[in-house]
């Protein structure tokens, strides 16, 4: 395992670093799924007859696209940088490496949980999910 593995106390104290990347993260994600909406809203209408929409509008809503996009990209970067794994942008929901006994697993944490409670095997995923302790 090349990754950081971390222990319980060691991921808990993380999330003060972690939990508002991930906060942000989800925040981001819902206003860039808005803008998309009201991209393809606006791309609708001009490709029918364009619907009165100008082109500062349309590069509005392009650029406000783009922004979102890219502060999601730049949280997920950051938390990654930290050794831990999104596994969902609109959940915020994250694993930390680990190990029990001599099995690989995932703590795993969300947005909105006080502390990490919970844990999964490798390719068990989020349905996999155990309670602590280990």
């Amino acid at each position: 395992m090349a990754e950081r593995v971390f222990t319980v106390e060691e991921a808990n104290a993380l999330l003060e670093t972690v939990r508002p990347l991930a906060e942000r993260m989800v925040a981001h994600r819902q206003a860039l799924a808005r803008a998309m909406e009201r991209q393809e809203r606006i791309e609708g209408s001009v490709r029918g007859n364009g619907g009165g929409i100008s082109p500062e509008e349309a590069a509005a809503a392009a650029a406000a696209v783009s922004e979102e996009a890219d502060a999601v990209a730049r949280c997920l970067d950051q938390i990654h940088r930290l050794g831990v794994v999104v596994k969902d942008l609109d959940t915020g929901l994250v694993d930390f490496p680990a190990v029990r006994g001599e099995e690989e697993i995932f703590l795993c944490w969300q947005v909105g949980e006080d502390e990490i409670r919970y844990w999964h095997g490798r390719e068990e995923g989020f349905a996999g999910r155990k309670e602590l302790p280990l």
